[in-house]
């Protein structure tokens, strides 16, 4: 197992440790001279990184999605943990356990898959039963389905997290389309809004690649998950020459309008009740597993309140401190265990100056060495806005 996680590594205290190379940016000190700015990741999360010096010599030596060995010392600045290199080196797949980097669903895959195909042989309409069977066994759909994330960053951005998406909304219309119906019988066509909620992310599975790190297909950036998807039901329906043609045309529509802005991708905005059931479930369900994963990153931060979130539009509440009074979080989350987190990058809105104090947690073989000193982790106050957020960003970079 790996030795050291990200949200093992401790304030003021140089580390040894291998990591993902999620971004990889060579800029430009004042000097002219160049410096890295990385995030390197794991299972656990995920930290922003600096390297000052002697980076000439390692640049051209690791890419992005490449494994790399780090020495350095973990600062809180902006009460953000950055993570300042002195040593990197390449290290090769063979030497690492792809398991220990890479996000995933705490849930088991191919219970979730059970259950998956369990809800939909209950559906009772055949053609809606017949066509989403079309898609579960098809074997590269059911393959790419079980490991698909939902999102490259802003929710369910793990392996499975498509499925504990679609798995989250199916139990979600069931209560809501039952409150409904009890309101007014037949409210709900709750076989269409199933086949909408299995079907609406469908296109994810080509849009994005997620062997190491999760990118964009070719096909991805081309066309997008929204007309994937639609392509993808037409090839379906061929080889089902009995489906209603109007019924075919509710579920390309819920497909369609299911982001329910235009100016949030959706050709359509959603024109009947399970349409629009379909995108308010799909947005309450993604913004709810985006602030959790807001709240549970950095669990080396202080104080109550998390970084900005622009995926959310504020700072959200760490609910448990402030009922304990603890802002220092001393109750945290276990270090080893897999959280799985996004790349939805925040600033927090508090300060923090940091001792140096040298504790080594890892020896090291030979890698190459920066022999500058970290930049000095006073700051000024942090960004209260996403403007002020990205005015502080842009003053970090240049204060070397």
């Amino acid at each position: 197992m790996k030795s050291l996680f990200v949200r093992e590594l401790k304030p003021d205290e140089i580390s040894t440790a291998i990591f993902l190379v999620s971004t990889k940016e060579v800029r430009q000190k004042r000097t002219g001279e160049p410096y890295l700015s990385l995030v390197l990741s794991d299972r656990t999360g995920e930290i922003d990184c600096k390297m000052w010096d002697n980076v000439a010599e390692i640049i051209e030596t690791f890419d992005r999605d490449d494994f790399v060995k780090v020495k350095g010392l973990m600062q809180l600045y902006n009460n953000r943990p950055q993570l300042t290199i002195h040593k990197l080196r390449r290290v090769e797949d063979g030497e690492v356990d792809f398991r220990d980097f890479f996000p995933a669903s705490r849930q088991d895959a191919d219970a979730m898959w059970t259950e998956l195909r369990q809800i939909v042989s209950e559906i009772r309409s055949d053609h809606i039963r017949s066509l989403l069977n079309a898609f579960l066994d098809d074997s590269d759909v059911a393959e790419r389905y079980k490991v698909a994330p939902a999102a490259k960053n802003i929710h369910h951005a793990f392996r499975g997290g498509l499925l504990e998406h679609v798995l989250s909304l199916l139990k979600l219309a069931r209560v809501v389309s039952a409150h409904y119906c009890g309101i007014e019988a037949g409210a709900v066509d709750v076989d269409l809004l199933m086949a909408g909620i299995v079907l609406h992310d469908i296109g994810k599975i080509y849009e994005l690649t997620y062997d190491r790190g999760f990118a964009y297909s070719a096909e991805g950036q081309l066309l997008g998950h929204i007309a994937i998807g639609i392509r993808m039901i037409g090839d379906k329906l061929r080889a089902l020459p009995g489906f209603p043609g109007e019924l075919r045309t509710l579920i390309e529509h819920l497909v369609l309008s299911h982001h329910g802005q235009l100016e949030f991708g959706s050709p359509k905005l959603p024109m009947f009740p399970e349409a629009l059931l379909l995108h308010h479930l799909d947005d309450l369900d993604s913004k709810m597993e985006n602030m959790r994963a807001l709240i549970e990153r950095d669990p080396q931060a202080e104080g109550y309140f998390t970084g900005y979130s622009s995926a959310l539009g504020r700072v959200a509440l760490r609910k448990k401190r402030f009922l304990e009074s603890d802002p220092r979080g001393s109750g945290s989350v276990s270090h080893t265990e897999a959280i799985p987190v996004h790349n939805n990058h925040s600033v927090t809105a508090s300060n923090e100056t940091t001792n140096h104090r040298s504790t080594n947690h890892a020896g090291g073989d030979p890698i190459q060495e920066s022999t500058g000193a970290p930049p000095n982790s006073n700051s000024a106050p942090a960004a209260q806005s996403l403007f002020g957020a990205k005015l502080q960003q842009a003053l970090d970079d240049e204060r070397k």
